[in-house]
């Protein structure tokens, strides 16, 4: 039986006591930090209780539905190398979220990011302004699942799809990550599974060879956002068709085959299309929409009901801003635009030279 020396007495407990008000000053310090730093941060920055919590359920949603993965995995390898029932089962569940919490990579990593925009589209979505675009009100889906084109019913039908699983919560939450960043936060989350077990060479082998198991199972196209990706390849619209569909994207409340749409004329991936989108400042939105040859109207129309459903931007500075734009030429904003389309590395590597200059 292990002792934990600081509740013990003597001088051992006066140490103990030591670190322990150590500890907490230093906590207190960090979480002055943080509120001053939210307080002078710009409203428009600052992410709403909401927003919050989605963040919060979403990040601890797909977290337990790795490591309950990975546990079941882990555990039936370690039985299977011959380990007994307690070396092969695995404690979890909040602890390992907690743990995973509090480590700053993961805080501070790409998933979060990953996960935030998804929440911030996810907002938008609800907060739409339905518009029907047909007398009888048909939706822009529906009309589409009954397309007479087979590639772009069969799309439609496997949106259509993937966003009731994504809202069924009796089905439980799923890592629909995409692959890199699945692969990496089961790692992740591997490790945070063995920070709360006791460390056994067995246990480590069964983690490790489950890990794999989770990664090799995961089907980065199963989906919304590839699900959507799919759909705008699919119905692949002439410049011409583009503000119509944009448009009704948004009166569907689809914002992610607004963001695939916007991805595929501009030449530019998924998640840096949903950046533009997302971002309530707008303005790099707006140039895109110019580079992509959306008129004045269209570009009024996709302004107001991306503000009608985000507090944060300036529905009144919208005018103005369009103005602006529409005195660019063309070439210009598509110029603006262009390392957008490069690799992600590339760009992240642009980023970082840029930055050290």
């Amino acid at each position: 039986m292990s002792v934990d020396p600081d509740s013990c007495g003597g001088a051992d407990n006066g140490a103990g006591l030591n670190r322990r008000m150590a500890m907490a000053d230093a906590r207190d310090g960090a979480r002055a930090t943080a509120a001053i730093d939210d307080f002078f941060r710009d409203p428009v920055d600052r992410i709403d209780d909401r927003t919050r919590q989605a963040l919060d359920t979403l990040f601890a949603g797909i977290v337990h539905a790795i490591e309950a993965d990975l546990r079941d995995r882990a555990g039936r390898s370690a039985i299977r190398r011959g380990a007994t029932r307690s070396v092969a089962t695995l404690a979890g569940g909040d602890m390992v979220v907690a743990r995973l919490r509090a480590t700053p990579a993961v805080r501070h990593g790409a998933v979060m990011r990953m996960l935030l925009a998804r929440v911030e589209l996810d907002g938008l979505a609800a907060r739409l302004v339905p518009v029907a675009t047909t007398q009888d009100g048909v939706s822009l889906l529906a009309r589409l699942v009954d397309c007479p084109d087979a590639a772009i019913a069969a799309a439609a039908v496997d949106l259509f799809t993937h966003e009731a699983r994504r809202r069924d919560a009796e089905a439980g939450p799923r890592s629909d990550l995409p692959a890199e960043l699945h692969h990496r936060l089961v790692w992740q989350v591997a490790a945070a599974v063995r920070a709360v077990n006791a460390v056994l060479p067995d246990r480590d082998r069964a983690l490790a060879e489950a890990a794999w198991g989770c990664i090799a199972a995961h089907d980065e196209g199963d989906r919304v956002e590839a699900a959507a990706v799919r759909l705008a390849a699919a119905i692949d619209a002439r410049p011409d068709e583009l503000p119509a569909l944009m448009l009704e994207s948004l009166g569907d409340r689809r914002p992610a085959l607004f963001v695939a749409v916007l991805a595929r004329a501009a030449g530019m991936d998924f998640d840096q299309a949903r950046g533009l989108v997302i971002d309530p400042a707008g303005d790099r939105l707006l140039c895109a929409l110019r580079a992509i040859g959306i008129d004045r109207r269209a570009m009024a129309g996709i302004g107001v009901a991306l503000a009608q459903a985000d507090p944060r931007r300036d529905v009144d500075a919208l005018a103005d801003r369009i103005d602006a734009i529409m005195a660019m030429p063309v070439a210009d904003c598509a110029l603006a635009l262009a390392p957008m389309s490069l690799d992600r590395d590339f760009r992240d590597a642009i980023r970082a030279i840029g930055l050290a200059a």
